[in-house]
């Protein structure tokens, strides 16, 4: 169970690597051994002397056109998981009359703690669980045709052998290679489960009725009894199968009242991806259970005018994923009736052939394939700036990637006024830098860096043509106009950068927090003592919302700079422990320090704990 944002559920914990499950899991950890194994082997073969073991394996892996988001790479990522959330909505009460314009929606906060989209607001929904499938359901949705599904044994289910939406619709909004997963037997029942999961709203009726209402469904004969359903949503939520919960109430699943309201992919920021179906689910206030959230992964749920719920996320109050955002404004532009084909058809949620990620009003993401660290597989560019814009880390070397980058930032300039002025690099990483030449001749801009990249990259024949310097601001005119803080943060690279705009606290951290993965400290580039001082510069500047230069956007960037500051001085005190048990070599003390990464990435750990035993070695902790 969990409250689906349209994009996934889980991550990794800050500074080290996330756990996966099932066989989607094992082929990603498969992909992600064999990109240590080929990059190992790339830095034994490399000339280390202008950087660090990590550096000069992506330097190795992008000229090969390698990595876990590029070439064979790219088809071995895991397929995207088939999900379903419901909008339940209903017209407003006023003055004991309804108003026919007004109407809100029940939305659910997840709880702060959760590691993936922890804070994050959603509508109740989550994945396809393989028991789906078997679980009987009378009628299908309005527009059910376009869901697809199969005929159960009471009825059609989500219009069965209808239309898939355009496979190469949702490959454009995905920025490439989307459009995995199949309609899939079961998704209406899905929507049912999750709905009473999170929700305690029981879409079924009892069996009698079945079938003899509109779309062949209950008629409007629900099961009722709030102690019965209570019951059997503990029962659910304890693990008992949906189909059995079902059966002990002696009631089928109903899909008649849901109405069909799109499809959305998860954009490649992430190698756990959702192929989410919406639907909307009319609930007046006449009926006699109304929806309640139990505290666990949800924190809360109300109801909410779409309006408001908009236009808190542009005040920088929440933070909601792209079909989140993408159903309040047409809720609350044209209501749910009149704005059901722009909610089946999103295209213009596209950028171009990329998905617009704005997560927060001016910061619009683009995840691009890159040679880069597993389990990421992409490296985010930033468009920031609300007129005048800025182009932060194009990393992408790949030439399709960059034609699409192209693409939508030409539909970027034309349609939101967003014009790129400067491309801006965090560090001088190759799976950050990649498409940064490039994109300068064809955009006719320049490079701006700080100095440190600036010379590390003109070894590299990549030309930076002007500096960004720690306590910089820079105005971006627009509507509103844009200021950002230039934060210089060492320890990843000595050169790098973070990027603040001072509106709603936005935080550009490069390579300084990862939303999915580890953060490679690796000396003579990389300096723990460093590391560890600019996670606490962070912290003093009271950030927002995080966005990583890999991975999905973190809500409480505070707190997640400061869960990365205990992670490493957690790892530092293994490091200790190690050091009086008589292991003096880094290697040597790499399976206790280490004992979470696999031997393919033993050699990147022994690099971290070199950087460990440096820092430890100036605070004169390290004694015979």
């Amino acid at each position: 169970m969990y409250s689906n944002p349209g994009y996934g559920r889980r991550s990794s914990p800050g500074g080290a690597a996330g756990g996966r499950s099932g066989t989607a899991g094992r082929r990603f950890r498969g992909l992600a051994l064999s990109w240590y194994k080929r990059a190992m082997g790339a830095g034994e073969a490399s000339d280390l002397e202008e950087g660090n073991l990590y550096e000069a394996a992506l330097r190795q892996l992008a000229a090969a056109g390698g990595g876990a988001g590029r070439g064979a790479g790219a088809s071995a990522l895991p397929r995207a998981r088939a999900s379903a959330s419901v909008v339940p909505w209903r017209r407003r009460n006023e003055g004991g009359g309804r108003s026919p314009g007004g109407i809100e929606v029940f939305w659910v906060k997840r709880s702060e703690t959760l590691p993936f989209m922890g804070g994050w607001h959603a509508f109740p929904g989550g994945g396809l669980a393989r028991a789906d499938a078997e679980v009987p359901v009378a009628g299908r949705p309005a527009g059910g045709r376009e869901v697809g599904g199969r005929r159960g044994d009471r009825g059609p289910e989500g219009g069965g052998g209808g239309a898939e939406p355009d496979r190469a619709a949702l490959d454009r909004a995905d920025g490439g290679g989307g459009g995995e997963a199949d309609l899939m037997p079961g998704i209406v029942a899905c929507a049912i489960r999750e709905l009473f999961e999170e929700t305690g709203i029981l879409l079924a009726c009892p069996e009698p009725a079945a079938a003899s209402g509109e779309h062949g469904g209950c008629d409007g004969h629900l099961v009722e009894g709030a102690a019965e359903l209570a019951a059997a949503r503990r029962e659910l939520l304890a693990g008992r199968p949906f189909a059995e919960v079902l059966r002990r109430l002696g009631a089928v699943a109903d899909a008649s009242r849901l109405v069909y309201a799109g499809r959305w992919l998860t954009p490649p920021f992430s190698p756990l991806r959702f192929d989410s179906r919406f639907f909307l689910l009319e609930w007046p206030p006449e009926e006699a259970a109304q929806p309640e959230v139990l505290p666990g992964e949800l924190e809360s749920g109300s109801w909410i005018e779409p309006g408001a719920a908009w236009e808190s996320w542009h005040r920088g109050e929440n933070l909601a994923a792209p079909p989140i955002l993408h159903l309040l404004e047409v809720l609350r532009q044209d209501g749910p009736e009149a704005g059901l084909g722009r909610l089946r058809d999103p295209a213009e949620a596209d950028l171009g052939p990329i998905r617009r990620v704005e997560l927060r009003p001016g910061v619009i993401m683009f995840p691009l394939p890159t040679a880069t660290l597993p389990p990421a597989s992409t490296t985010n560019a930033y468009l920031l700036g609300a007129g005048e814009a800025v182009l932060v880390d194009p990393g992408s070397g790949d030439r399709d990637a960059l034609a699409r980058l192209e693409q939508a930032l030409r539909a970027a300039r034309e349609r939101l006024r967003r014009r790129v002025t400067a491309i801006w690099l965090t560090h001088h990483h190759p799976d950050h830098v990649g498409g940064a030449a490039a994109l300068r001749e064809r955009l006719g801009v320049p490079v701006l860096a700080h100095a440190l990249t600036a010379e590390r990259l003109a070894r590299h024949g990549v030309p930076v043509d002007g500096e960004l310097h720690d306590g910089q601001r820079v105005a971006l005119a627009g509507a509103p106009e844009m200021a950002v803080a230039v934060v210089h943060t060492p320890g990843h690279a000595r050169g790098h950068l973070c990027f603040l705009e001072e509106g709603q606290r936005s935080l550009l951290a490069g390579d300084m927090v990862a939303g999915i993965g580890t953060i490679v400290i690796d000396p003579p580039e990389g300096d723990m003592d460093d590391y560890l001082a600019s996670l606490d510069k962070l912290i003093a500047l009271a950030p927002g919302t995080l966005f990583p230069g890999h991975g999905p956007a973190v809500k409480d960037a505070a707190a997640k700079l400061r869960e990365y500051r205990a992670h490493r001085l957690w790892r530092e005190e293994k490091v200790m422990a190690a050091w009086r048990a008589g292991r003096r070599e880094a290697a040597a003390m790499v399976p206790t320090v280490y004992d979470d990464a696999p031997p393919e990435a033993h050699r990147l750990a022994e690099r971290q704990i070199v950087a460990h035993l440096a820092r430890l070695r100036r605070a004169g902790r390290l004694t015979d």
